[in-house]
C-alpha cells in the first residue's frame, strides 16, 4: 500500500516530466515553427540565406546562353514537359500545345481554357517572360494552373528555348 507522502512523490515527478516536456515543446516551437503568421529562427535565418544567395546570384542573360545553346539536349529536357504539353498545333493535354509559343499571346490558345491570372496577364511570350515562367511558374505567375516546380538550371532552359525557336 502506497502511504500519502510516496503518493505525493509520484504525483510530482509525473507533473515535473509534464512541465519539462511542455517547457522542451515550447522552446522547440519558437526554433521549429511550422505555419502560422511567425517564423521560427531556423526559418528566418533560412530565408535569410536564400534572399542573400538570390542576390549575390549573377544576373544571366538568357540569350547569350541561348546563342551557344543545344537544341538536341533542349529536346531532352522537354521530356518533362510531354505529360502536359505538346508541339503540335491545337493539341492539348493537360496543358496547352506550345507549337510557336515564342511571340504568341500569352493565355490564348484556342481550344484550351487557361487560368485567370494567365488570360489576365496579357502581351506575348518572349524568350525573358518563358525563361521566367519555366524557372518558377507560381513564383512568375501566382495563380496559374501549371503544378510544374520549374526548371532551375539556367542551361536547361536556354537549351529548351533553342528547341522551341528552332521549331519555329
Amino acid at each position: 500500500m502506497i502511504d500519502t507522502m510516496m503518493g505525493t512523490k509520484v504525483v510530482g515527478g509525473l507533473c515535473g516530466a509534464l512541465l519539462f516536456f511542455l517547457l522542451v515543446n515550447w522552446a522547440s516551437e519558437g526554433l521549429y515553427h511550422v505555419g502560422g503568421e511567425g517564423q521560427g529562427v531556423v526559418e528566418m535565418v533560412a530565408a535569410e540565406l536564400q534572399t542573400e544567395a538570390e542576390t549575390d546570384a549573377p544576373e544571366v542573360d538568357i540569350n547569350e546562353l541561348i546563342a551557344v545553346a543545344d537544341m538536341a539536349k533542349g529536346e531532352k529536357v522537354f521530356v518533362k514537359c510531354k505529360a502536359c504539353h505538346k508541339l503540335e498545333q491545337g493539341e492539348h493535354t493537360v496543358g496547352p500545345s506550345l507549337f510557336q509559343i515564342v511571340g504568341r499571346a500569352v493565355g490564348v490558345s484556342e481550344g484550351f481554357a487557361y487560368s485567370r491570372p494567365m488570360t489576365e496577364l496579357g502581351g506575348e511570350w518572349t524568350v525573358e517572360s518563358l525563361n521566367a515562367f519555366m524557372e518558377n511558374p507560381r513564383k512568375f505567375l501566382p495563380g496559374t494552373k501549371m503544378s510544374f516546380a520549374g526548371l532551375k538550371k539556367d542551361k536547361d532552359r536556354a537549351n529548351i528555348l533553342a528547341y522551341f525557336l528552332a521549331l519555329q
